[in-house]
């Protein structure tokens, strides 16, 4: 019995989907590569389903790319302070059960509406609230897994604290579906914060920027949530397409947010103001322009559509050396790619800069423009990845930031939890 056979057998015809009925989403991802129709789509409905599946993939050598979605809350647990949720979940329908029972997530992306917990958990998500809450490892209580032998590994536990040996659901957490699939997954929660103050600042430049940062952290101790930076280029390019920032002339721009129903953030950039450590403020008076505010910074969910064919990096560099990695950076795209230019910007409180790299009316070698910016990532002592993982599109500039024993390493933990390579092969790094 061929292992589409096996399939039909073991879960169902209505579970195994070949040719023509295999939907669009399900022949791609979002880095666009080109869509590729998968030999099925199998469609478990349970974790022992899952198991079955990756048990008989591994038993026929059949690669296996696992999509999650269109699953939901399992327990919301005041006591514990937990969410349990299938891993198929979107992040905004855990945000909204979080809610209703009085708490909330520390995990917050643009794309909440369309991302799961599961893809969250394996790519090991940053997003808008990493300054106050950590990346999504910190945030993840437990964990059950299908290995792609079928064997299921559950720790669905609520412990705040267990040393009780090795803590595996941490191999899963950024593995890219490469060692298992997760199945479930318990979200830690958190205390709703009490009130919002958000703000846009403008300053001379990052130096300034991190003078900024440290300044606020002593004022205003354990209560802020975002410290966004957006230069100039980002910002006037958001205003051409209806998203002004009300601070259009700064050389660089700070989204400021904090939590607490008092004027502490006010009173702390007033004295900002005074000192000329900051050259001008905007604070949200109302939900609706807290919301203005954020558009801008929230603008490239948009240029998908308003830039085709744009580059897209994620990435970390010390804060020590941000200002010159993006002073070499500027200048160096038009110069190396003639009509190209960036736009740069990010959550640069946690050292993570995202640039997006367009050309208009012209398509850009991509692996040009890689080669280009990672190099210098690389230069600085930086990351290839941020907060959105490696995949295929990253894979070959990974030892750019890994040491060779580090890249032996991760193919040691490959080969023990999966031995004849089914998941998402060719994903992180080759074997």
């Amino acid at each position: 019995m061929d292992v589409i056979a096996e399939l039909i057998a073991g879960l169902g015809a209505d579970a195994v989907v070949q040719g023509d009925g295999v939907p669009d989403r399900n022949r791609y991802d979002w880095i666009h590569f080109p869509p590729t129709l998968p030999r099925a789509l199998v469609l478990p409905r349970t974790t022992a389903q899952v198991s079955d599946v990756l048990r008989i993939c591994q038993a026929h050598g059949q690669s296996v790319v696992p999509q999650g979605g269109m699953t939901g809350i399992v327990e919301v647990d005041p006591a514990s302070g937990t969410v349990t949720c299938w891993a198929g979940t979107p992040l905004q329908a855990v945000q909204q059960a979080a809610d209703a029972a009085g708490f909330a997530v520390g995990i917050d992306l643009g794309a909440r509406g369309t991302c799961s917990i599961g893809g969250n958990v394996a790519t090991n998500a940053g997003g808008n609230n990493v300054l106050h809450y950590g990346m999504t490892r910190q945030n993840v209580r437990g964990l059950e897994v299908v290995l792609a032998d079928g064997t299921v590994v559950c720790a669905l536990h609520k412990l705040t604290k267990n040393n009780a040996g090795y803590d595996w659901t941490q191999l899963f957490i950024g593995s890219e579906g490469t060692l298992g699939v997760i199945t479930q997954v318990v979200v830690a929660l958190h205390p709703r914060v009490a009130g919002l103050r958000t703000a846009l600042c403008a300053v001379a430049d990052f130096n300034a920027a991190l003078s900024v940062l440290r300044a606020l952290e002593a004022a205003l101790p354990a209560r802020l949530l975002a410290f966004e930076a957006m230069w100039h280029d980002f910002t006037a390019f958001a205003a051409q397409f209806g998203r002004p920032c009300p601070l259009p002339d700064a050389d660089l721009v700070l989204l400021i947010e904090a939590s607490g129903e008092d004027d502490a953030l006010e009173a702390a950039l007033g004295a900002l103001l005074e000192s000329g450590a900051i050259g001008d403020a905007v604070m949200a008076k109302s939900e609706a322009e807290r919301r203005r505010l954020w558009a801008v910074r929230e603008a490239p969910a948009e240029y998908p559509r308003l830039l085709p064919g744009h580059l897209g990096f994620d990435v970390s560099i010390p804060l020590d050396r941000m200002a010159e990695a993006v002073g070499v950076l500027q200048p160096m795209l038009p110069q190396r790619f003639p009509g190209a230019f960036g736009l740069f910007f990010g959550h640069v409180a946690d050292s993570n800069l995202h640039i997006l790299v367009a050309r208009i009316g012209e398509p850009l070698d991509k692996s040009a423009v890689d080669r280009a910016v990672y190099d210098v990532v690389r230069a600085f002592g930086g990351s290839v990845s941020a907060e959105h993982g490696i995949g295929r599109a990253k894979q070959n500039f990974l030892a750019h930031t890994r040491s060779p024993a580090e890249m032996a390493l991760m193919r040691t933990i490959k080969r023990a939890l999966d031995p004849t390579g089914i998941l998402n092969p060719g994903k992180t790094f080759q074997p």
